[in-house]
């Protein structure tokens, strides 16, 4: 085995990790649902399922050919994503439609490397792809929440105990389950009251002349479907 730094980094990436308590995993999941439910907690706490909804627009752009100019955030909550191409097709349809799926399907994605026990694989790539979506951020505080929300994961992964990266993954997968599916229901309610008339789903609906309502429900759908199988996945159904 190779005794190189190299190679002990390779062996943290590849290696699997012990698998955590049930009490654990429920834990976490009662903690994600706390600060996703209560309106207080989620105003601060939505911002990051903004880092993720943004950098879906924004790695779905760069993925359909799109040249990608940057990437805002602001302390709102809120968040832009600027990309240059086709203003049709089917690129500036995946791009649109990739940002409120992003949080699910990021989340549904962790939710297979904890269930395979990849927890320091996952942590490493969730800080890669933060740190590739900084090169992008165009504005300060944009730039703060991607380094803050970065450096949490890199210190868990390269300091803590594995019993505190455990439950820090599996926190942050729910987090990312639980939370991908309040901002489609937002939506909602915006359209419903007469705001929101540029959101993604009227974009879409424009671009494809299919009518917003039914991208509202995809995003609900995917969003729900992806609860339900990462859900099952870490609990160990």
């Amino acid at each position: 085995m190779d005794s190189t730094p190299l190679g002990d980094l390779w062996d943290r990436l590849s290696g699997t990790q012990p698998d955590p308590g049930q009490w654990l995993v429920a834990a976490a999941a009662l903690l994600a649902l706390a600060v996703v439910a209560p309106r207080p907690v989620w105003r601060l706490s939505r911002n990051a399922i903004t880092i993720a909804h943004e950098g879906g627009h924004g790695l779905v752009a760069l993925l359909t050919g799109r040249s990608l100019d940057g990437i805002r955030l602001h302390s709102d909550t809120s968040g832009l994503t600027v990309s240059r191409g086709r203003p049709t097709g089917i690129g500036m349809i995946l791009t649109a439609a990739a940002g409120y799926t992003a949080p699910s399907l990021l989340g549904l994605g962790g939710a297979w490397l904890l269930a395979a026990d990849r927890i320091t694989l996952f942590l490493w790539i969730a800080t890669a792809l933060l740190l590739a979506m900084l090169v992008m951020i165009r504005n300060a505080y944009g730039a703060l929440t991607v380094i803050a929300t970065g450096a949490a994961f890199l210190l868990v992964s390269w300091l803590t105990a594995p019993e505190v990266q455990a439950a820090f993954a599996y926190a942050a997968v729910w987090f990312m389950l639980v939370g991908g599916v309040r901002p489609a229901f937002e939506l909602q309610s915006k359209r419903r009251h007469g705001g929101a008339p540029d959101s993604d789903a009227d974009q879409l609906s424009r671009l494809t002349h299919v009518p917003a309502v039914v991208w509202l429900l995809f995003f609900h759908t995917v969003s729900v479907c992806a609860l339900l199988g990462g859900g099952r996945w870490l609990l160990g159904l």
